[in-house]
């Protein structure tokens, strides 16, 4: 599933064809996504104007001008792609030569053409009018965004007092923390040089305020996923940017799907593979403690 750096790819890239266009007509060709499309999503959405194309979490949200806002999910496998009216089924980078898994189209004012294409349909895409955005189910109750001021060790450490699961599992709940999943709770792990078994409260003392581990924890975690934006995400099946092109940090991982290779941080060791939770996890036990 596409992870915070992922889905803030796709949104700088759809950012420049769709904030300020008006949607002229959107084309819903199969409503059965994760959650079915509403009967009247097409009549809520022509004809209005996108104010601002922000994210949350793992989340694409777009301002409209109507006060509705329009949440959608990549799932396990949606992307975006991007086109123009003056040259029809041409793209920047061409994904796939199917359409038959283009779900939704949106047609803008603009001439440009955003398609959402998804080929085993756990994506998702609703309309939430913007007043009751912080009841939503879908983002009621995810935890800070991990690239915000205001996410700290003091924040990250309260979360985590009293957890008796393992860091790994604390940092992939997202009312924890928003958008991290498990490529970059690894990487972020190993940049910190913590274990992902150790006990979630371990980073804050008694009182709940961050210790050392905390403090190194927390800009470990940011300087991951800004290398990953910057790199365009992990491409490791279906992640792809919205000009069809792939992400490229998959090539600077330290740990992750590195078993059997020496340790980057030359301390002598090998990356391990455990599962946790049904889920591989790659460290270095020699100096990840």
């Amino acid at each position: 599933m596409p992870e915070l750096p992922e889905v803030e790819t796709v949104r700088r890239g759809l950012a420049p064809a769709m904030e300020g266009a008006r949607i002229d007509k959107v084309d819903v060709r199969h409503r059965g996504l994760r959650w079915p499309i509403a009967k009247d999503f097409e009549q809520r959405i022509e004809g209005q104007t996108v104010e601002g194309l922000g994210r949350r979490a793992k989340y694409l949200i777009a301002d409209l001008s109507s006060g509705d806002v329009l949440v959608m999910h990549l799932g396990m496998s949606g992307s975006f792609r991007v086109g123009h009216e003056s040259r029809p089924g041409i793209y920047y980078h061409e994904t796939s030569k199917s359409t038959a898994h283009d779900h939704v189209v949106f047609h803008l004012s603009n001439g440009e053409i955003v398609t959402f294409n998804d080929p085993r349909r756990f994506g998702s895409m609703k309309l939430v009018p913007r007043a009751k955005l912080d009841q939503e189910p879908l983002l009621r109750g995810i935890g800070p965004e991990p690239l915000g001021n205001a996410f700290d060790a003091a924040m990250l450490a309260k979360a985590c007092a009293g957890k008796k699961t393992s860091l790994k599992a604390a940092l992939l709940d997202q009312r924890v923390v928003a958008g991290l999943g498990n490529i970059y709770v690894c990487e972020a792990l190993f940049r910190a040089r913590l274990s992902p078994k150790r006990r979630a409260s371990t980073i804050a003392d008694r009182h709940g305020k961050p210790n050392a581990r905390a403090e190194a924890l927390v800009p470990a975690i940011k300087a991951v996923l800004q290398d990953a934006i910057k790199a365009g995400g992990s491409s490791l099946r279906d992640h792809r940017r919205a000009d069809g092109s792939l992400g490229d940090f998959q090539h600077n991982f330290l740990v992750y799907d590195r078993e059997g290779q020496p340790c980057p941080g030359g301390c002598g060791g090998t990356v391990k593979r455990i599962v946790q939770a049904g889920r591989s996890t790659f460290y270095c036990p020699s100096c990840q403690k």
